[in-house]
């Protein structure tokens, strides 16, 4: 049963646990902006939706189709959690731009809100086929 639960979320539910995790990193940026020696970081998307992905067996793959396409590079399976290249480097070490990481935050919530508003479309749809209407 899970699986078919699975199927009708698509992968909209693992992104939005991606979404949430990415936003405690960017909160934790923002955080520690006048921190000497912080150094900021970023989850790869695409590294954690595939491990999620993984875990719940729904992979999706992606082929080129034409020989025109470009290949996918940058899923080898290493930590999605990585080191931001700091724009300007500071005195003190630290490499949070504040206006990058409140931008990319805000960017993160809009991608977060806009899942879940898919999510929800889903399960009203769901609910409105279970009741027959």
């Amino acid at each position: 049963m899970s699986s078919a639960i699975d199927q009708a979320f698509g992968v909209r539910a693992q992104a939005m646990s991606v979404y949430a995790k990415r936003a405690e990193v960017l909160a934790a940026n923002i955080a520690n902006s006048d921190t000497p020696n912080f150094k900021a970081r970023d989850l790869d998307f695409r590294g954690l939706l595939n491990e999620a992905q993984k875990k719940n067996g729904s992979t999706a793959s992606m082929v080129k189709t034409s020989a025109g396409h470009i290949g996918i590079s940058g899923t080898t399976g290493e930590p999605a959690l990585k080191y931001r290249t700091p724009l300007q480097s500071s005195l003190d070490g630290n490499t949070v731009n504040s206006e990058v990481e409140q931008a990319s935050f805000a960017e993160n919530n809009i991608k977060y809100q806009a899942s879940f508003s898919f999510l929800n479309g889903t399960i009203k749809g769901l609910m409105t086929a279970i009741r027959g209407e």
